[in-house]
């Protein structure tokens, strides 16, 4: 049984036996928890390094804000939608189907798919990176019941949609930067204030996207859905946790408090829908997926000499790949990150999660070549 690690007096892991998490990583965490007013830290299975600080954590602060622990796309996370679709559909004719949908959106088409004005400025476009939209079908019901009062069709397609605030949220941390550098913002100060009315935007804006992404989908394939689940995975919230009121950071990291989450492998990997339980130690938080086990400027030489572009374009689960961005398609290839199924692991030994879905990927979009 493995359990939540202590790595110093006020930083944790949640970590696997069988699941490698760099050093460079835990040291960030460390770091992060002597920064200024932090009370607790911790590492998610998922934890891997990024510019400054680790990404697959959560950061907990008594009287200080950091942007810069939420990181630029502030709202990313994802959604997970129950299609019209049913099962066995012919994948030349779906991944014809779906199109384009890099293309950003007018208002008013954004208006004709949602049915309402958009209340923020959401353009409908996933984004580079990790992002995607996949779609999926249920491998594995671990809780019937459970699956059935969320809507889960076990004989039809889901969505998952990850995607966040696109240039809004970048946008906001590098005003942030410029003027504080990396110094940390005194709660209820104005400056603080400020920051949290344009990071709740960001949140509003990340949700609409998400919902467009879908919507333009369902658009494509000429069917409907419904959204059983939506959740942030970088944000910062007031909260309180052992008792002692503070501010929760999550940078890569989904709430456990929240019920239910959704947690994605890497395209070619299984997926599952979870539910969650808050936990002191681990900042009522829990891993937001697989986690990059290599850098992305690794990955093109790592790979390119074993695997052609259309050999990543297949998976292992007979899915498709819809991603005509060479670079691009190296980078998020499954080998570049860590094992989801040793992420799902610890969290269970963790006692934070108890699986209720594992889906598998039938056709993960990317971008496709251009935004014609």
């Amino acid at each position: 049984m493995n359990t939540i690690q202590t790595i110093s007096e006020n930083s944790h892991l949640i970590r696997h036996q069988n699941l490698w998490i760099e050093e460079t990583a835990i040291d960030q965490l460390r770091y992060t928890a002597k920064l200024a007013g932090m009370l607790n830290v911790c590492g998610m299975p998922d934890l891997h390094p990024g510019r400054t600080y680790p990404i697959g954590a959560a950061f907990f602060t008594a009287d200080k804000i950091y942007p810069a622990l939420v990181g630029g796309d502030i709202g990313c996370g994802m959604s997970l939608w129950q299609t019209e679709l049913v099962r066995r559909q012919n994948l030349d004719k779906l991944e014809k189907k779906i199109g384009n949908i890099d293309k950003e959106l007018s208002s008013e088409q954004a208006e004709n798919l949602l049915g309402f004005p958009p209340k923020t400025q959401a353009n409908g476009t996933i984004g580079a990176g990790n992002h995607f939209a996949e779609i999926v079908q249920v491998e594995h019901i671990f809780q019937p019941e459970t699956a059935k009062k969320l809507g889960i069709n076990e004989q039809a397609l889901q969505l998952i949609v990850h995607s966040g605030s696109r240039g809004l949220g970048g946008e906001i941390l590098r005003t942030y930067l410029s003027k504080f550098n990396y110094e940390p913002l005194n709660a209820n100060s104005e400056d603080a204030n400020n920051y949290f009315q344009q990071h709740n935007l960001a949140l509003a804006y990340a949700v609409e996207n998400r919902c467009l992404i879908a919507q333009r989908i369902f658009h494509n394939l000429k069917t409907t859905g419904n959204q059983l689940i939506d959740i942030f995975h970088n944000f910062v919230e007031k909260t309180c946790i052992a008792g002692q009121n503070g501010y929760l950071h999550r940078k890569g990291a989904a709430a456990s408090d929240k019920q239910f989450a959704i947690i994605p492998g890497s395209r070619g990997s299984f997926s599952y829908l979870v539910a969650t339980k808050p936990n002191d130690l681990a900042l009522n938080s829990i891993a937001h997926g697989a986690g990059r086990k290599w850098k992305r400027s690794d990955c093109q030489a790592r790979l390119m000499n074993k695997f052609s572009t259309e050999q990543l374009k297949r998976t292992q689960y007979k899915s498709r790949v819809i991603c005509e961005d060479k670079g691009l398609l190296y980078e998020e290839a499954p080998q570049a990150y860590k094992d989801i199924e040793s992420v799902i692991v610890a969290l269970v030994d963790a006692d934070i999660i108890q699986p209720i879905v594992r889906f598998s990927p039938v056709l993960t979009y990317k971008k496709r070549a251009n935004n014609e």
